[in-house]
Protein backbone atom coordinates (compact mmCIF):
# COMPACT_ATOMS: atom_id res chain seq x y z
CA UNK A 1 0.00 0.00 0.00
CA UNK A 2 1.22 3.44 -0.75
CA UNK A 3 0.19 7.29 -0.11
CA UNK A 4 0.27 9.87 -2.52
CA UNK A 5 -0.19 13.37 -0.96
CA UNK A 6 -0.03 16.33 -3.46
CA UNK A 7 -1.39 19.81 -3.41
CA UNK A 8 1.28 21.55 -1.64
CA UNK A 9 3.11 24.73 -2.52
CA UNK A 10 3.77 28.68 -1.51
CA UNK A 11 1.27 30.92 -0.49
CA UNK A 12 0.59 34.06 1.53
CA UNK A 13 -0.82 34.86 4.44
CA UNK A 14 -4.72 34.45 4.29
CA UNK A 15 -5.18 31.93 1.26
CA UNK A 16 -6.43 28.92 0.66
CA UNK A 17 -4.89 25.45 -0.16
CA UNK A 18 -6.23 22.14 -1.02
CA UNK A 19 -4.60 18.79 -0.22
CA UNK A 20 -5.06 15.69 -1.57
CA UNK A 21 -3.90 12.24 -0.98
CA UNK A 22 -4.54 9.29 -2.70
CA UNK A 23 -4.20 5.39 -1.46
CA UNK A 24 -2.95 2.60 -4.03
CA UNK A 25 -2.44 -1.08 -3.60
CA UNK A 26 -4.00 -4.50 -2.23
CA UNK A 27 -6.67 -2.18 -0.05
CA UNK A 28 -9.77 -3.96 1.04
CA UNK A 29 -11.10 -0.91 3.02
CA UNK A 30 -9.57 1.88 4.70
CA UNK A 31 -10.67 2.18 8.74
CA UNK A 32 -9.53 6.13 8.78
CA UNK A 33 -7.31 8.81 7.48
CA UNK A 34 -5.21 11.77 8.64
CA UNK A 35 -3.53 14.52 7.90
CA UNK A 36 -0.18 15.06 10.34
CA UNK A 37 2.15 18.20 9.78
CA UNK A 38 5.68 18.49 10.91
CA UNK A 39 8.46 21.26 10.86
CA UNK A 40 12.51 20.71 10.78
CA UNK A 41 13.19 20.05 14.42
CA UNK A 42 9.79 19.50 15.72
CA UNK A 43 7.82 16.83 16.55
CA UNK A 44 5.27 15.78 13.99
CA UNK A 45 1.76 17.19 14.70
CA UNK A 46 -1.67 15.72 14.00
CA UNK A 47 -3.69 17.68 12.09
CA UNK A 48 -6.81 16.36 11.53
CA UNK A 49 -8.67 12.22 11.15
CA UNK A 50 -11.83 11.16 9.12
CA UNK A 51 -13.07 7.77 9.59
CA UNK A 52 -15.11 5.46 7.73
CA UNK A 53 -18.07 6.53 9.15
CA UNK A 54 -17.48 10.29 8.38
CA UNK A 55 -16.42 11.18 12.06
CA UNK A 56 -14.04 13.67 11.71
CA UNK A 57 -11.83 15.07 14.39
CA UNK A 58 -9.16 18.46 14.59
CA UNK A 59 -6.39 19.75 16.24
CA UNK A 60 -6.76 22.70 17.88
CA UNK A 61 -4.86 25.04 16.31
CA UNK A 62 -6.84 24.10 12.60
CA UNK A 63 -10.24 23.93 14.26
CA UNK A 64 -12.45 26.29 11.99
CA UNK A 65 -10.38 26.40 9.44
CA UNK A 66 -9.42 23.28 7.99
CA UNK A 67 -11.50 21.10 6.86
CA UNK A 68 -10.61 17.10 5.71
CA UNK A 69 -12.80 14.96 3.85
CA UNK A 70 -13.09 11.45 2.11
CA UNK A 71 -13.93 9.32 -0.95
CA UNK A 72 -12.92 5.58 0.63
CA UNK A 73 -14.50 3.82 -2.09
CA UNK A 74 -11.74 6.36 -4.54
CA UNK A 75 -8.85 5.85 -1.77
CA UNK A 76 -9.12 9.03 -1.66
CA UNK A 77 -8.77 12.11 1.25
CA UNK A 78 -8.41 15.91 1.26
CA UNK A 79 -7.44 18.60 3.51
CA UNK A 80 -8.99 21.97 2.93
CA UNK A 81 -6.84 24.56 4.33
CA UNK A 82 -8.19 28.30 4.93
CA UNK A 83 -7.37 31.48 6.18
CA UNK A 84 -3.97 30.03 5.88
CA UNK A 85 -1.16 31.31 8.56
CA UNK A 86 3.02 31.16 8.50
CA UNK A 87 2.43 29.01 11.58
CA UNK A 88 0.93 26.36 9.53
CA UNK A 89 4.26 26.44 7.51
CA UNK A 90 5.48 22.33 7.34
CA UNK A 91 5.76 19.17 5.44
CA UNK A 92 2.17 17.54 5.19
CA UNK A 93 1.77 14.07 5.78
CA UNK A 94 -1.19 11.79 4.99
CA UNK A 95 -1.98 8.99 6.99
CA UNK A 96 -4.14 5.61 7.23
CA UNK A 97 -5.25 2.64 8.46
CA UNK A 98 -6.01 0.21 6.18
CA UNK A 99 -7.04 -3.05 5.64
CA UNK A 100 -5.38 -5.65 2.97
CA UNK A 101 -7.74 -8.21 3.33
CA UNK A 102 -11.12 -8.24 4.44
CA UNK A 103 -11.28 -9.81 8.28
CA UNK A 104 -7.33 -9.01 9.37
CA UNK A 105 -6.32 -5.73 11.49
CA UNK A 106 -5.69 -3.31 9.93
CA UNK A 107 -2.28 -1.42 9.53
CA UNK A 108 -0.66 1.90 9.49
CA UNK A 109 0.41 3.65 6.65
CA UNK A 110 2.34 7.34 6.19
CA UNK A 111 2.54 9.13 2.95
CA UNK A 112 5.96 10.53 1.60
CA UNK A 113 4.87 14.79 2.19
CA UNK A 114 3.95 17.67 0.71
CA UNK A 115 5.53 21.05 1.24
CA UNK A 116 3.15 23.66 2.70
CA UNK A 117 4.86 27.07 2.88
CA UNK A 118 3.05 30.29 4.11
CA UNK A 119 4.83 33.44 4.04
CA UNK A 120 4.24 36.98 2.41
Amino acid sequence: VQLQASGGGLVQPGDSLRLSCVASGRISSIANMAWYRQVPGNQREWVATITSTGIRRYGGSVQGRFTITSDFAKKMVWLQMDNLSPEDTGVYYCNGDIRSRAFTPTTNYWGQGTQVTVSS
